[in-house]
């Protein structure tokens, strides 16, 4: 797997300094409540599982599933809910925890989605933030990291279900995954 990358971006040690800084703000932020985080399958889980220990206010969590589809390898921004929530939202403070935004259509609709159930407040966080990509601006309340337009992959993040694992973010071969 580690030949498959061509550059560190981001070393665990820099990643796990960001999401403490997050988990500090949120936890300021949100003083004397409790929120509901939600999780976004798969990417998520990682960084959503350290930044819950590096928040000190009451946290719940819950997670869904939503995949994008169409005839390209990029959103189409039509999305399908494959796991909803266990939680209820209504009147909750709601904190959406992705791993990486790109297009935002797919992260719009979901915004959307949570908007309608009536939650008290919705904040959005992501580790990685790709705005050169973006083709429905979303607005993101917690940013860890804005990057380039690269394939990324570590820390949760995935081509074809590989390289979750790796501790770190880096840049993926392009011959890893192109003509595949």
């Amino acid at each position: 797997m580690i030949n498959d990358i061509q550059e560190v971006l981001l070393s665990a040690d820099q990643i796990a300094a960001r999401v403490k800084e997050i988990g500090e703000q949120i936890s300021a932020d949100y003083a004397g409540e409790e929120i509901l985080m939600i999780g976004v399958l798969r990417g998520a889980v990682i960084f959503m599982s350290d930044l819950a220990r590096s928040i000190s206010i009451p946290v719940a969590i819950d997670f869904m599933a939503v995949s994008s589809y169409g005839a390209s390898t990029t959103s189409s921004g039509i999305v399908r809910i494959l796991k909803d929530l266990d939680e209820e939202v209504a009147g909750r403070h709601i904190l959406v925890v992705e791993d990486i935004i790109d297009s935002g259509l797919t992260l719009n609709y979901l915004l959307d989605n949570l908007h309608s159930r009536k939650p008290a407040s919705i904040r959005l966080v992501t580790l990685l933030n790709k705005p050169e990509r973006r083709k429905k601006e979303v607005h993101v309340d917690y940013n860890g990291f804005t990057i380039p337009d690269h394939f990324v992959v570590g820390y949760g993040l995935d081509y074809a279900e590989k390289y979750r694992n790796l501790p770190f973010i880096g840049i993926l071969k392009p011959e890893a995954y192109e003509g595949k």
